[in-house]
């Protein structure tokens, strides 16, 4: 797997981020993520947004994190946001996530974050089982979806 830094608005990250999000309405049924999101969000030193290319160079994951710090949604001084963590379909199973997650972890430690956060819900348990075994615990609710019963979120110690 090749783990390329690309902007958020990148045609790969395009593309993935439209099969998360059908994804996501197929499981929510809500049209997929509201949260707002900036291809500037994730651009150095405030974030970074990573796709994997499998061999033929062709996108089979993603993932970003984005610099947030104390505001009105519950976040705190410190924090990286995990952002569209996704593995195409036929590539699960492979660890792909979990290398994903590590060298996000890695990039935000390294920029000077203290802490990784994120936000899934209760119709991913895959995505919680990958969280919660890479260290990850429960933490207050915080962004967009805080007030969503179907709302879980983690953090982790950077």
């Amino acid at each position: 797997m090749n783990i390329r830094s690309v902007r958020f608005d990148h045609p790969d990250a395009v593309k993935l981020n439209d099969e998360v999000q059908a994804e996501y309405h197929l499981r929510y049924g809500d049209g997929g993520d509201a949260t707002v999101l900036d291809p500037a969000d994730f651009d150095a030193p405030r974030g970074v947004y990573l796709i994997a290319y499998d061999d033929l160079d062709r996108p089979v994951a993603t993932g970003g994190w984005r610099a947030q710090d104390r505001n009105d949604e519950g976040n705190e001084d410190g924090d990286a946001e995990l952002k569209r963590m996704y593995v195409i379909e036929r590539m699960r199973g492979l660890g792909l996530a979990r290398r994903m997650l590590a060298a996000l972890e890695e990039d935000a430690r390294m920029a000077g974050r203290v802490r990784m956060v994120l936000e899934t819900g209760t119709k991913q348990p895959e995505a919680i089982a990958l969280y919660t075994s890479s260290g990850y615990e429960a933490c207050a609710k915080f962004g967009y979806y805080r007030h969503h019963e179907e709302s879980r979120c983690f953090a982790k110690r950077l």
